[in-house]
């Protein structure tokens, strides 16, 4: 009985019980899911994911370049609702394994090529497109608020028709 007490007692208590409640929770954090055609807010940045369009390589001729797998471009307008320049984070393509892609750090060729270092002035909007190099299949394009706080994950159906992509609105 007297060890039982030694232990009630011990200055160890108060921060093991806290660890039972801590250490437990490793569910990873389920994030929002929107669509293609969404208009989605993150912190201050308001992202619009327009269309993708498959492509076999960039440019004509001895100038063309070829991916490893497919050239995946996903036309995106980002607006900055804040009053001051916000950077836009890189994004991430996700299958439905969970492995992640990243954007290509190289747009040469890629028409209207978002680029890597994205600042928006207040009350702008960045629109362009970001590129992948990955193989044709469903993904989900994660995005961030300029903090990288906050996500969400765009929904992306697998569609090869595509030849262009479609005129962003004005």
């Amino acid at each position: 009985m007297a060890s039982v007490m030694n232990v009630c007692r011990s200055p160890l208590l108060p921060f093991l019980a806290l660890l039972s409640l801590t250490g437990c929770s490793n569910a990873p954090v389920k994030l929002r899911t929107a669509a293609l055609g969404d208009r989605i807010e993150l912190g201050h940045i308001i992202y619009t994911i327009y269309d993708t369009q498959w492509l076999t390589q960039i440019g004509q001729g001895v100038e063309a370049k070829i991916p490893q797998n497919r050239y995946f471009l996903i036309r995106i307008s980002a607006a900055n609702s804040s009053n001051s320049p916000v950077m836009i984070p890189a994004m991430k393509l996700e299958d439905e394994q969970g492995k992640t892609y990243d954007e290509l750090s190289d747009g040469t060729g890629v028409p209207n090529w978002l680029g890597l270092l994205r600042e928006v002035k207040t009350a702008e909007a960045a629109q362009g497109i970001i590129a992948f190099d990955v193989l044709p299949k469903h993904y989900k394009l994660r995005i961030s608020d300029e903090n990288e706080q906050d996500a969400v994950l765009v929904d992306i159906p697998l569609t090869l028709g595509s030849d262009y992509l479609t005129p962003l609105p004005k």
